[in-house]
């Protein structure tokens, strides 16, 4: 019969194989590995670890660990000498112990054996479970809407019969929602106004109140709000329309239109200046605001009537009036001049309407 020592050795040799290469491989201390060659199982602390190394230095060079088994099971059958027991013909119930015994070590190697196989394997990283978000429609119902949307999200924003539908397209450094007049981009804490009809008015505010940059799952904090559409100059039963009298000073006519509208008036400072605005005939705006401004500092004011303006130096400022899609600057005065006057509309005998700056006295 073969030699289990033999038969691990010319299999470790084929392969080129030292113990010590072995022995980094399978956490097995190279003195072992050298015992099962040559037989010796001295130095092993108990069988089981016999057994287990058996198969797994067997399953390592490729070999039948059932067959190296029987092997070893062959070899400890000739060391043992035959019982007296045996010899006199008399039965005995040690057998059957020790038969047991060695069915337990067996069953002890195949789970040690298959312990390590386990733990030997590469494990796999753990992978997140990516949550895939059903996006969601809203719709504007009220005037004002607050909510966390994410990439995705609609709203829905009703005009008496008609409606438009804004998408909360991406989140990167910045917010992109598309409109129906394009896509708006708005920095955290910024606010955009969206004129959805093409009319000249903004009936929708919109406010980045908080997100973080390149976080889609974290989404954004957004504002919307509706403007109700000011009725226009000549309807309203609060704003005192005027006819243009012959003064002293011909008023500055900015725009000449068939009907009265909200405008907008930009201010970009030149140089140190003190500028006082109040906004006229509007119940809900605030009213007077008087600040100090420097170089650079700009300023936007809406109205849907007028403005009375102070300035405390006319060329310190430039100044021009924004609406229906026409852009007109002006001049309030001269260098150094001191500054009173009202930008607002007024009728002529035609019944025409005029967005005048009058010089107050």
């Amino acid at each position: 019969m073969e030699s289990l020592g033999n038969k691990l050795k010319e299999a470790r040799e084929a392969k080129g194989l030292t113990f010590d290469y072995i022995s980094r491989d399978t956490n097995i201390t190279s003195k072992y590995l050298e015992a099962l060659e040559k037989e010796d199982y001295t130095p092993f602390p108990g069988e089981p670890y016999v057994l287990g190394f058996i198969r797994n230095y067997g399953e390592y060079l490729g070999l039948d660990p059932d067959e190296l088994m029987s092997l070893y099971r062959s070899i400890k059958l000739r060391e043992q000498p035959v019982p007296v027991e045996q010899l006199l013909g008399n039965s005995s119930s040690l057998p059957k112990i020790l038969k047991g015994f060695a069915i337990c070590l067996v069953v002890l190697a195949l789970v040690g054996g298959a312990g390590y196989y386990i733990y030997r394997l590469p494990k796999k990283p753990n992978v997140p479970q990516q949550t895939v978000r059903t996006a969601a429609e809203y719709v504007l119902n009220n005037d004002s809407f607050e909510r966390r949307l994410y990439p995705g999200d609609s709203i829905l924003v009703v005009e008496g019969s008609a409606s438009y539908k804004l998408v909360f397209s991406s989140l990167s450094d910045a917010i992109t929602i598309t409109t129906p007049r394009g896509p708006v981009m708005l920095d955290l804490g910024q606010e955009v106004t969206v004129d959805l009809n093409s009319d000249g008015f903004g009936e929708l505010r919109i406010l980045a109140a908080d997100f973080v940059k390149n976080d889609n799952q974290a989404g954004a904090l957004l504002r919307f709000e509706q403007e109700v559409p000011p009725q226009m100059a000549a309807a309203s039963p609060e704003f005192p329309i005027e006819t243009l009298s012959s003064g002293n000073e011909a008023p500055l006519v900015l725009l000449n239109t068939t009907s009265a509208f909200p405008f907008t008036l930009q201010a970009v400072f030149q140089g140190y200046c003190l500028f006082r605005h109040e906004i006229l005939f509007e119940r809900d705006k605030p009213g007077r605001n008087e600040q100090f401004y420097q170089r650079s500092d700009e300023l936007s004011i809406t109205a849907m009537n007028g403005i009375r303006l102070g300035i405390s130096n006319a060329q310190a400022v430039k100044l021009q009036v924004i609406g229906a899609g026409r852009t007109v600057p002006f001049e309030a005065g001269g260098a150094g001049e001191v500054v009173a006057a009202d930008l607002r509309w007024v009728r002529d005998d035609e019944n025409r309407y005029r967005l005048v700056l009058l010089r107050l006295e």
